[in-house]
């Protein structure tokens, strides 16, 4: 295969085949890939604007009965370590969060044995009563998957209660690589690819707004990676014309500390700043039909990041006010309002915050924040 051949090819907005994705990750030069991927970046997304948003990330529980190999954030029902959110908690930092400036709550958490569709559904209606502008982008596919089975109900009416309940978009959690030889290994007892898939598929029916995402630099290979945008980009094809289906892909890569993958079987993050910009580039050259492709600075660190958006993204994500569950696994990297947008300004681009369907918001600073 002629790397020029496909370089035009995706050049003029026509999808790669699989095998044309991974001949490029494989064997192109870097420089090319990052060359390719920001002239499509500008196809898609032209002029200087870099978005970001501002939000808070609220574990609703950290009790899990899933025991993912990749995670040292869940306890056991019966660990002293255990909880579960309060109301009064979710005030605070809900508070907090209008005070930076943001309105967006990412809230996700485990998946409880006992916890079932009244459950959430009693709690957003709770959380809107108290906050109406509150925004709750919240759960992710493995969560609607354990509702379902819980209360022995289809996909869609699970997302039909909860969005009745206040649910305003769904975030793409929970993807890591979607291949099931992977997900047997990392983490067996979570949604299949298929059932990641098909409530993403009813979301997009239902016009949710949409993510999707991939953990990688594991036990994966990197033709599992080029399957997993695959699956992503069918999903997305066939999603209605009015519905904004998957409006941005965040691949971050695997944090290893305290992990069982780490702990018990010696696998450590093997993503180099390369590959990480270099799947960004694929993911940007590939993925022709999401607009909006992410640089996960929380876990590549700001510098990787920055070089990113020279490679095919166009948001740097949030300041994440809190994050618990990859920063346990490692990430470390920090931002504040000011610090998010000094960055983006240096690696060149206009700062522009905007909210979780990607229409621009005005960004107001305050004291207190």
């Amino acid at each position: 295969m002629n790397f020029e051949s496909i370089y035009s090819k995706a050049l003029d907005l026509k999808f790669i085949t699989p095998e044309e994705g991974l001949h490029l990750y494989n064997d192109a030069p870097s420089c090319e890939l990052i060359y390719v991927a920001n002239q499509i970046r500008q196809k898609l997304n032209p002029g200087n604007k870099v978005t970001w948003i501002i939000d808070r990330n609220v574990n609703t529980t950290n009790i899990c009965y899933s025991k993912c190999k990749f995670c040292n954030f869940y306890r056991g029902k019966n660990d002293p370590e255990s909880y579960i959110t309060t109301i009064d908690e979710y005030k605070e930092k809900i508070e907090t969060l209008f005070r930076h400036g943001g309105n967006q709550l990412l809230l996700q958490g485990g998946l409880h044995p006992r916890q079932g569709l009244a459950f959430y559904t009693r709690l957003f209606s709770t959380l809107k009563e108290l906050y109406p502008e509150l925004k709750l982008h919240a759960l992710g596919p493995p969560e609607i998957v354990h509702i379902a089975k819980k209360e022995k109900l289809p996909f869609r009416k699970v997302l039909e209660e909860l969005v009745n309940a206040g649910l305003d978009s769904l975030p793409g959690a929970g993807a890591e690589i979607l291949c099931d030889h992977i997900r047997k290994e990392l983490s067996p007892l979570k949604a299949s690819t298929g059932e990641w898939l098909n409530v993403m598929r009813e979301a997009h029916k239902m016009k949710l707004v949409t993510s999707a995402t991939m953990m990688f630099g594991h036990i994966e290979s990197r033709k599992d990676r080029v399957t997993h945008l695959k699956v992503l980009r069918d999903v997305q094809s066939e999603k209605p014309d009015a519905s904004p289906g998957f409006i941005a892909f965040i691949p971050w890569p695997f944090q290893d500390q305290g992990t069982v993958l780490n702990k018990k079987y010696n696998i450590k993050n093997s993503i180099t700043s390369e590959e990480y910009i270099r799947t960004i580039a694929i993911s940007r050259i590939f993925l022709l039909n999401i607009n909006n492709i992410q640089a996960s600075w929380l876990t590549v660190g700001k510098s990787t990041g920055q070089l990113c958006l020279h490679a095919g993204a166009n948001d740097f994500g949030s300041i994440m006010i809190e994050e618990n569950v990859v920063s346990a696994a490692g990430a470390s990297h920090k931002f504040d309002n000011e610090g998010i947008q000094a960055a983006i300004r240096e690696a060149g681009f206009i700062p522009q915050l905007r909210n979780q369907a990607y229409g621009e918001e005005k960004f107001h600073s305050t004291p207190e924040a």
